[in-house]
């Protein structure tokens, strides 16, 4: 009953979470798309590249909106079965799309400012409506930016927060926009085009960056040192967690995902060692609500040395094989215990404690197996246990 309140409350902020993304995100398309259609119409018949420029800009802003929109609806669907770690990385595919989309538009706008440079002579002279269009770009652009970022902040979501520094590259780039045509306008008709330029590479710089980013992410780069140590020291001081000797993350859109390998007491019990893997799991996820999901792999060792390792050695039937003919003679054992440890095999034999006359014997019976055992052997030891009780 707590793990489907659970999965219900984590849908519901899920939904709470794209509703509100989408919300802030019509508000930048409303504010983009009066802007984009101002800034073409009044760049073309004031004659100004650099303005025809920003508007391109923020008819990427536009389309870069409606990519945000459609992630953000596809991002808050549920697990299912063939996304069973959900659909947060839609928000990192369609960032990686922003990206190269902004870099090819930078690209663009670069080199049809560098051509028109070639050929000063036959621009035509900016009019000042120009300059009122592009600080007025200034002023909304600026605004939209502080809307933006604080709501995706407040969602963790990367998507946001680039789409956010789009627009506060826009608005940086909208007041070399304001130098430019005012250059222009003083009689310096170059200046119009170097502000083209200066914006397109800023374009081009803003969407490489977004793009290598979103690739780090979809190749499984990891969390940063500082998060990793503070996850770190949440598994190590978890009660029974003795040691910590791999910790892998990696991040998945606004989350991450951890995979940690901590060592207990060898002699515990499979039920224990799962409890602690629980407890260090849900500490995890409390202290650290960026994560997403954490997978404990108890070990009894540190088993990071393969000549170790537990997998190479033979399994219960293969064991039982060689170890049974040792207890010959001895009654039927009530169950056999194997401890894989340091490369070797520890066997505990638990009797019936009707079955033996008193604790001498079974020291004399321990003493016999051992100096029957094979040279060689994976067994290092065997020990016998008389069970008091059922």
């Amino acid at each position: 009953m707590a793990h489907e309140h659970s999965e219900h409350f984590q849908a519901a902020s899920a939904v709470d979470r794209a509703s509100e993304a989408q919300r802030a995100t019509w508000v930048s398309v409303a504010v983009n798309l009066v802007m984009t259609v101002i800034q073409l119409i009044v760049g073309w018949l004031a004659h100004s590249q650099s303005l025809v420029a920003h508007g391109l800009h923020s008819f990427s802003d536009l389309l870069s909106d409606f990519l945000v929109i459609y992630a953000s609806r596809q991002s808050a669907h549920p697990a299912d079965q063939a996304h069973p770690y959900g659909h947060a990385r839609v928000e990192t595919a369609a960032t990686l799309i922003l990206g190269a989309s902004l870099a090819l538009i930078g690209g663009g706008i670069l080199w049809e400012s560098g051509m028109r440079l070639q050929h000063i002579e036959a621009l035509p002279s900016v009019e000042l409506s120009a300059l009122w269009v592009a600080i007025a770009t200034v002023v909304a652009k600026e605004g939209l930016y502080r809307y933006l970022i604080q709501v995706a902040e407040r969602l963790r979501s990367q998507l946001m927060i680039a789409n956010a520094l789009h627009t506060r590259a826009d608005a940086a780039s909208a007041l070399v926009v304001v130098v430019g045509i005012g250059g222009a306008l003083l009689g310096w008709s170059f200046l119009d085009l170097l502000a083209a330029a200066l914006m397109g590479f800023m374009i081009l710089r803003m969407g490489g960056e977004l793009a290598w980013g979103a690739l780090k992410e979809l190749i499984d780069t990891g969390l940063d040192q500082v998060q990793v140590e503070a996850i770190r020291q949440t598994l190590v001081t978890t009660p029974g967690v003795l040691g910590l000797h791999e910790l892998r993350t990696r991040r998945m859109a606004h989350q991450a995902l951890v995979d940690a390998h901590v060592m207990v007491n060898s002699r515990i019990s499979v039920s224990e060692g799962h409890r602690i893997a629980e407890t260090a799991r849900a500490n995890v996820l409390l202290a650290h609500p960026e994560v997403l999901d954490v997978l404990v792999h108890i070990d009894p060792e540190d088993d990071v040395d393969p000549d170790l390792s537990a997998s190479r050695l033979p399994g219960r039937e293969a064991l039982l094989e060689e170890v049974m003919p040792l207890l010959d003679g001895l009654p039927p054992p009530l169950r056999v215990l194997l401890h894989y440890l340091n490369g070797r095999v520890e066997v505990e034999v638990f009797f019936d404690h009707a079955e033996f006359a008193g604790l001498d014997s079974l020291i004399a019976i321990e003493r016999s197996l051992a100096g029957r055992l094979k040279s060689g052997s994976t067994i290092s030891r065997i020990r016998l246990v008389c069970t008091v009780a059922p």
